[in-house]
């Protein structure tokens, strides 16, 4: 064999092994795709299915950890009826395909350079059909220089990902509370900046070792004050729960709705419809008042709200919960995003001002925080998530596919306001 002819098959047993070596994924749209139709309910564990809307605009994130090229193609194309013509892009640039009932399904839709790191958002649009619907498409394939074994998104529905994943990352602030202090009361000041309420944004100041409290954005004309203590019997379904393990409600406000919930743990619930307005601050007091009986082994715990527009602390409730005899425990702050269809929008929330009161009324500034994630970020199937500081307060935000993190864990602390709050107990409802 001559050295010219050598080469060649050098160079096409290279090309070959590299082509084998590409790597690939395939990223599901049950867990990764989003409409920007409300209410829209094409996207199913399985996929896109029942696709008939030409003005359904779907987009599909991943984020990228090396820039390069990106190629695309579709996984599991079924149920095709009549001819579709599609469009796919990324950054304005699209590609048209084909899909045909009775014929293969194009191996590979376009191919994109992606110039930077971070996330992308690959558009999928409907322009036209013969048939009743577009075909379901399971999910997107993937490949290119671009894509490595750290490209992050939902990879599968093992422990319904899909349902976690599309909400999006949780994030926390974990208040640094001396172990020593037998705090009685929890105190904190929470503003949402405006244009950042978000419908399916839980915004929570107050949260402790057994519940939480704050507010929540419930729809475009429905917001919450809600505050819920969770049982000590561990179940999803509170009609499981025996008597001697059931939150007991022993006071409530005025137009309070109390309950039980279910689904994350379960126990007792109460919520303040109060239309609350992005950029006002809100402040928020938790009491922690272990029995003194220690037999007796319960605790109870009671929820204040204060609104700038009404200028005055309202009860939203108190509940006991049996089997507990503590303190406060685990101060913290989340941010958290309850609708699925609403993870691709950011989020963010600020914290300032928290404080514990101790059985002997001395008050302890909080200047400390610890920043965390929910498993969805821990195991990188969602990266948009940060925390730290923003001015003198504490922020969290989430969600919307922004490019920035914070590590998990990180310490920050932020400068003391020495604005001890000034309330009088005894002259609470």
């Amino acid at each position: 064999m001559n050295k010219k002819l050598l080469s060649i098959v050098l160079i096409c047993v290279s090309n070959l092994l590299f082509a084998q070596s590409e790597y690939q994924i395939v990223v599901p749209m049950g867990g990764n795709a989003y409409t920007n139709i409300e209410n829209d309910k094409t996207i199913t564990r399985n996929g896109i299915a029942n696709w008939n809307n030409s003005n359904i605009i779907y987009k599909v994130y991943v984020r990228l950890k090396q820039p390069g090229e990106l190629k695309v193609a579709f996984d599991k194309i079924t149920k095709v009826e009549g001819n579709s013509q599609l469009s796919m892009g990324i950054n304005n640039k699209f590609q048209t395909v084909e899909v045909a009932e009775g014929k293969d399904t194009p191996k590979e839709i376009g191919s994109w350079q992606i110039k930077d790191t971070g996330y992308v958002a690959i558009t999928l649009k409907g322009l036209k059909k013969t048939g009743g619907k577009f075909p379901d498409i399971g999910g997107l394939i993937l490949s290119g220089s671009a894509i490595t074994a750290q490209t992050s998104y939902v990879k599968n529905n093992e422990g319904n990902f899909f349902h976690w994943g599309r909400r999006g990352p949780s994030v926390h602030l974990n208040y640094q509370l001396p172990a020593q202090i037998e705090a009685e009361w929890f105190y904190n000041e929470l503003t949402v900046p405006k244009g950042e309420d978000v419908i399916g944004s839980y915004f929570m100041a107050n949260g402790f070792g057994e519940g939480y409290f704050g507010i929540q954005v419930n729809s475009a004309t429905e917001r919450r004050v809600l505050f819920s203590v969770w049982s000590p019997f561990t179940t999803d379904n509170p009609k499981d729960i025996p008597d001697s393990h059931k939150i007991l409600m022993l006071k409530k406000g005025k137009e309070v709705h109390t309950g039980e919930f279910g689904n994350e743990g379960s126990g007792g619930q109460s919520y303040l419809k109060y239309n609350w307005k992005a950029g006002n601050t809100y402040k928020f007091l938790l009491r922690v008042t272990p029995s003194p009986n220690v037999k007796d082994s319960t605790t109870t715990y009671t929820a204040y709200f204060f609104a700038p527009e009404l200028n005055e602390w309202q009860l939203v409730a108190s509940f006991k919960r049996p089997k507990t005899q503590t303190h406060l425990k685990r101060p913290h702050s989340f941010l958290e995003n309850f609708i699925p269809a609403y993870g691709d929008r950011s989020r963010k929330v600020l914290f300032n001002n928290q404080w514990v009161c101790d059985t002997k009324g001395n008050w302890i500034s909080l200047n400390t925080a610890r920043f965390t994630v929910d498993n969805t970020g821990n195991v990188n199937y969602r990266k948009d998530y940060a925390g730290g500081l923003d001015g003198d307060s504490f922020y969290l935000m989430n969600g919307g596919f922004f490019n920035h993190f914070t590590p998990a864990k990180t310490m920050f602390s932020r400068k003391a306001t020495n604005k001890k709050p000034q309330i009088d107990f005894s002259k609470l409802p």
